[in-house]
């Protein structure tokens, strides 16, 4: 009995190891879990992005389309968002039609490594550190110079924001106190021979 219960006990200490490892792994291959963006953030990159009707907003992990979705309500933007999560896509688009805004805005289930960023002229981004690492290179070798690029929470590293913002969120209270988001952005720079 003893190895029996034994052998259980193991067994559901592997299991839940093996769980917490495929989880731990998973944002690192996603960019993280869908956290949709509080609101007042997005209207407020939106803003620090100087976002109007001339300009194609691209959002990479686009979880509930709200970005690209306001960019078109408030601005009068066009616009594109990517996300791997077939249902937050399905969503968006559902929410786009909802709201007569389809002609405007769409929502493709893509890997945003993958994604066609090149209408671009407003990138927005809300992923893990080591997503927006990956992403770099993509948007510097793929966005025209002058793209405006803004992200809520993460930076880029050594690519420091030309502006950052922070602002105080009710939403983001925990245990801790007051919580803070950040917005960074940053402007795609020209190239040599372009």
């Amino acid at each position: 009995m003893f190895h029996s219960a034994a052998a259980q006990f193991l067994a559901t200490v592997l299991l839940t190891a093996s769980s917490g490892m495929a989880m731990a792994l998973e944002p690192m291959l996603t960019g993280g879990p869908y956290v949709p963006t509080p609101q007042r953030v997005v209207d407020e990159m939106l803003g620090i992005a100087r976002v109007n009707s001339r300009d194609f907003v691209i959002d990479l992990g686009s979880g509930d389309g709200r970005i690209v979705i306001t960019a078109a309500q408030k601005f009068g933007a066009r616009g594109k968002g990517y996300d791997i999560d077939g249902e937050l896509v399905d969503r968006s688009n559902a929410s786009a039609r909802k709201l007569q805004l389809e002609q405007r805005v769409g929502f493709e289930q893509m890997d945003v490594l993958l994604a066609d960023i090149r209408e671009a002229t407003v990138v927005t981004l809300y992923l893990l550190p080591d997503m927006m690492r990956a992403l770099r290179s993509k948007l510097i070798r793929e966005l025209r110079p002058g793209t405006r690029i803004v992200s809520h929470d993460f930076d880029f590293g050594d690519w420091k924001p030309e502006r950052s913002v922070n602002i105080d969120l009710d939403e983001k209270y925990d245990v801790t106190g007051s919580w803070t988001s950040t917005i960074y952005l940053w402007t795609v720079p020209s190239r040599p021979g372009r």
